[in-house]
């Protein structure tokens, strides 16, 4: 467990509880108690030094959030009139159900939330001052990037990292293509992509190939870090090489027009600039199979809505699908789309979190696949709508697709 606190603690406040009320109290709990006590203490120069040697201990030690079991205490120590905690957990504050305001201690600047969450949950999150100001937990070092920056990160206690999704000092890198633009006459503009090609690409032949949609992300190392994860597992030999094509949503011209609202939404002629345009063009440049079972989709989000009609759509075309925490509610048609397809099934993987995701759509479309005597992959983590959790799924993908 991720939590040092109790024995440094008692040593620095003497006015510490009694071993029988420690016993029956959570060190989480014991905590807040400590410090409502610390509170009363009337000499503001002794209150205040043992309030920053609390502090100073929980932030030396990486402690903050504090998680027991499945237990979470937030604390933030600064002027405010009012802090809240808003994240995966509760749809960055569109969920009201949750409540997620903190409470002060009273005659100090700290504030505290506690929370409960599955023990291996892992979740994003910022800081809300005065119902305004969105923060960085300062107190917190643990990071995870999304594609508005960076958010804090809350770890529970059987959380564990994936280790794939850092590069192997040693293993050999592939290569990531400068961008790339190619005119679609079946969009009407210009769209940029990149290509993965793995170390030593120039010995190898007749290659599997995965598209990838929302490309500018899934291969930033700070988002989907999917090229890591790439060179790791061929470098381990888990896996067999494979080009990757990371195709992007943004208006080369002007970046911070995204397109994927409209070309994800089950739209025709974006899955024509793929047959039409960018796989013929991929199929004349590079040593690929050119055929459905050596081709693959992958998206998440909307993204994970498109590959799912690509696959269903044009099952000659693309042999794979991996489907990641899935926006069915834009275009629920995508349902009866599944429901009515009759031909040899796509070989899929999808995964959702439980935590603030699109959970109940990707199960409805678990159980039509289920209904259909699919076999499929499948996976459910206590995470939210983020890139730490897709990040992390992409070993998992990558060996089901492609596993030696």
């Amino acid at each position: 467990m991720r939590i040092l606190i109790a024995i440094t603690l008692l040593a620095l406040i003497t006015s510490c509880s009694s071993d029988k009320e420690l016993n029956t109290k959570s060190e989480i709990e014991s905590l807040i108690s400590q410090l409502q006590r610390t509170a009363t203490i009337q000499d503001q120069s002794i209150r205040d030094s043992k309030f920053n040697a609390i502090w100073d201990s929980l932030t030396i030690n990486k402690e903050i959030p504090i998680t027991q079991d499945t237990t979470a205490l937030f604390l933030y120590r600064g002027e405010a009139n009012s802090v809240s905690w808003n994240g995966d957990f509760n749809s960055w504050s569109g969920d009201k159900r949750l409540d997620t305001r903190g409470s002060q201690i009273v005659g100090t600047d700290i504030w505290f939330l506690k929370m409960t969450f599955p023990s291996d949950a892992r979740l994003d999150y910022k800081i809300t001052i005065d119902e305004e100001s969105w923060i960085l937990d300062p107190a917190n070092p643990y990071q995870q990037w999304s594609g508005f920056g960076p958010n804090s990160e809350l770890r529970m206690p059987y959380w564990k990292e994936e280790p794939l999704t850092n590069p192997i000092p040693e293993g050999k890198k592939g290569s990531l293509s400068s961008h790339k633009l190619i005119t679609s006459s079946n969009l009407g503009y210009e769209v940029q992509y990149r290509v993965y090609t793995p170390a030593g690409y120039d010995k190898f032949e007749n290659m599997t190939v995965l598209y990838v949609t929302d490309g500018q992300e899934y291969s930033d190392e700070q988002l989907g870090a999917t090229t890591i994860v790439l060179d790791n597992l061929i470098h381990q030999q888990k896996i067999e090489p494979v080009i990757t094509v990371f195709v992007d949503p943004l208006n080369p011209e002007n970046t911070d027009e995204n397109r994927r609202m409209d070309e994800f939404g089950n739209n025709e002629d974006y899955l024509s600039f793929y047959t039409d345009e960018l796989i013929p063009k991929i199929e004349n440049n590079y040593k690929v199979i050119s055929n459905a079972q050596n081709r693959a989709i992958l998206g998440t989000s909307l993204g994970g809505l498109n590959a799912t009609y690509f696959a269903f759509t044009k099952p000659d075309v693309f042999g794979a699908a991996a489907i990641q925490a899935p926006a069915y509610w834009f275009r629920e048609e995508i349902y009866e789309l599944v429901r009515n397809f009759e031909g040899e099934q796509p070989k899929l993987f999808m995964t959702t979190g439980t935590i603030g995701d699109n959970t109940e759509e990707t199960r409805l479309m678990k159980k039509i696949f289920e209904e259909k005597n699919y076999s499929f992959e499948y996976l459910e983590v206590n995470e939210g709508h983020s890139w730490g959790a897709w990040a992390a799924q992409m070993d998992d993908i990558l060996l089901y697709f492609y596993g030696n």
